[in-house]
């Protein structure tokens, strides 16, 4: 905001209807009026000016502190944790030795309560669609996931068919980052990073001796999301005496998670350096 002063030479309100445009004619109040006792004019000026200096300068700091301090959330590594299924949607049956076949929502929420409790362990932030038997449809999941700011979003599935891990990452074309993109294109921007992300996640699981497999595919709500953003489905590891470990199996849920978790943490040492901290 820009201040204009009277033109020189202009008359002040004194000087109307006087016929006399000379200043000298016009008659000071003594200091004393001016709530500052024993002080003359010119002292008094000028320490008003300094007092209207002083907050000036106040203010601009505050507004030079707000503009450079980014959000808390920009702060922080958060990784998003998306529970596929859910309350009614029980997804797909997995086979279960022995017994009945479990549900998909319940072995995608099991892996997302263990991981959870792995990264936060480890220091990172951790946002989750739900903890809990709940249903929660896929513009709700994005939009948790949208808030979260997060630097890693990870889609959580599982299967009867296949073997081992499935990362899948959205079949859009690569946008430019920073772009205003419809809602259902919004991971566009993000698709660059997501590839990096599954590369990441691809190295940390074969360290662990599990097989995985890589591929593209539009899993709601993948394509609206607006942060790196893999799918990681969990199908059947075949084992050498013939049998299978299950998605719901406790102790390859284990292997994965520890896995996971690992590839993350070498995923923040890829963030900028303001998204590293805890």
């Amino acid at each position: 905001m820009s201040y204009q002063a009277n033109p020189s030479g202009a008359p002040g309100p004194s000087h109307l209807g006087t016929g006399d445009p000379t200043p000298s004619t016009v008659e000071s109040k003594p200091a004393s009026t001016m709530g500052a006792p024993g002080l003359d004019s010119e002292t008094w000026e000028r320490s008003t000016l300094n007092r209207t200096l002083s907050t000036i300068q106040s203010i601009a700091l505050l507004l030079l502190t707000l503009l450079l301090v980014p959000p808390a959330h920009a702060q922080r590594f958060t990784v998003l944790l998306d529970a596929a299924h859910g309350g009614d949607d029980s997804g797909a049956l997995l086979p279960k030795e022995n017994s009945s076949p479990a549900k998909e929502k319940d072995a995608t929420l099991a892996l997302s309560v263990r991981l959870r409790s792995l990264l936060t362990a480890r220091g990172l932030t951790v946002v989750t669609t739900r903890e809990s038997d709940t249903a929660v449809d896929a513009q709700q999941r994005a939009e948790i996931a949208n808030r979260a700011h997060a630097q890693a979003c990870l889609l959580i599935h599982a299967s009867s068919t296949g073997t081992g891990i499935h990362l899948f990452f959205s079949a859009l074309s690569p946008a430019q980052p920073g772009l205003l993109l419809p809602w259902n294109t919004a991971q566009a921007a993000s698709v660059q990073r997501s590839i990096a992300l599954a590369g990441i996640l691809n190295t940390s699981l074969h360290h662990a001796g599990i097989k995985v497999t890589l591929g593209q595919a539009s899993v709601n709500p993948i394509d609206s999301l607006n942060c790196p953003a893999v799918a990681v489905e969990v199908a059947p590891e075949p084992q050498p005496d013939g049998r299978s470990l299950t998605p719901q199996d406790t102790a390859y849920q284990t292997r994965i998670a520890e896995a996971i978790a690992a590839a993350l943490l070498e995923w923040r040492s890829t963030a900028p350096e303001k998204a590293r901290q805890p």
